[in-house]
């Protein structure tokens, strides 16, 4: 009996094999990993990757080679001329409906990021205090993100129609809101902006939910207002939110094509970049090149606001 104890110290020292871990512990795991699961594994990652690869980067380097040539679309691809830069040279020189068009996107950006943007931020910043039937109000508000710009287009021309459109009714005027080019482009803006408020207003509610609570507690203890409160305290804190905001609200005016397509195929002072894109590639001329000239220039500037937003997100993580 005056040896059990011993016995039982001994035991209560030895270390559980069980326990052990070593370097090598982490490959045996991934070893033990059967055929199947290294197979479902690789088709996660590579299938997403073919399709990417396929659909987005392919297309975007076949465009970029195609700009420097005269191809019209006829004919085998052998038999294409390489013209350089003329493309280029044509669009900024000899091409009318380029600067209006890049004074439209301009100005779309510059009607959603001042106007339609901070009305969304306004929203989400009223549904986030759990208004009653905050669910409805947001159903109601995001809707029109769901809807194609085509067929918002159909709706506002409901609207806008100068013979039987619910404006002219309301103001009984008889004005041409989709024909008259000195006001076209505000019409179909504002109709633009409808469906883009509802989006921000969803982006922004998702970040005001996963705002500390205590960060609003501590500004109600200094005594600060709520404006005041959100806009040195909360707004700060949503600084990713407001990069991806930035990042969509200039890809939204570069795309902007299915509501200036429906109402005039932008044309009679609805000049858009991705508008003659589309007149030069698909449309009557033909001229596959050109158009790739001008769907480049799209995807450059649409990169640098994307690289923007990369490298913002790597440095956040990596503090």
């Amino acid at each position: 009996m005056s040896d059990l104890p011993l016995i039982q110290a001994d035991r209560a020292v030895e270390p559980p094999a069980a326990t052990t871990t070593t370097s090598g512990g982490r490959g045996r795991r991934l070893r033990l990993l059967s055929r199947t699961d290294r197979v479902v594994i690789t088709l996660m990652v590579s299938v997403p990757l073919l399709l990417v690869t396929a659909l987005v980067w392919l297309p975007a380097l076949a465009t970029v080679v195609l700009s420097g040539t005269d191809w019209d679309g006829i004919g085998p691809l052998a038999d294409i001329d390489f013209v350089g830069g003329r493309n280029y040279r044509d669009v900024f020189t000899i091409y009318p409906p380029f600067v209006p068009a890049v004074q439209h996107n301009l100005l779309w950006l510059a009607a959603l990021f001042l106007v339609a943007t901070p009305f969304g931020m306004f929203l989400a910043v009223l549904l986030d205090k759990e208004l009653r039937g905050g669910r409805f109000y947001q159903t109601a508000l995001y809707l029109p993100v769901v809807l194609s710009l085509a067929l918002i287009g159909f709706v506002w021309q409901l609207i806008y129609s100068r013979d039987q459109g619910l404006l002219n009714a309301v103001l009984a005027t008889d004005v041409d809101w989709y024909g008259d080019p000195g006001v076209n482009i505000w019409a179909v803006m504002l109709a633009s902006g409808w469906r883009h408020v509802g989006y921000i207003m969803l982006l922004y509610l998702a970040g005001l939910k996963g705002v500390d609570p205590s960060l609003r507690e501590a500004a109600s203890v200094d005594g600060a207002s709520e404006p005041k409160a959100f806009f040195r305290v909360i707004f700060p804190v949503l600084r990713p939110i407001n990069i991806i905001v930035l990042v969509v609200t200039v890809i939204e005016s570069l795309r902007a094509f299915d509501l200036v397509w429906v109402v005039n195929k932008g044309r009679n002072g609805l000049e858009l970049l991705s508008a003659l894109v589309t007149q030069n590639v698909v449309g009557e001329a033909s001229r596959i090149g050109f158009g790739s000239a001008l769907a480049t220039i799209m995807l450059v500037v649409s990169l640098v606001f994307i690289t923007v937003y990369l490298v913002t997100v790597m440095r956040g993580e990596d503090r």
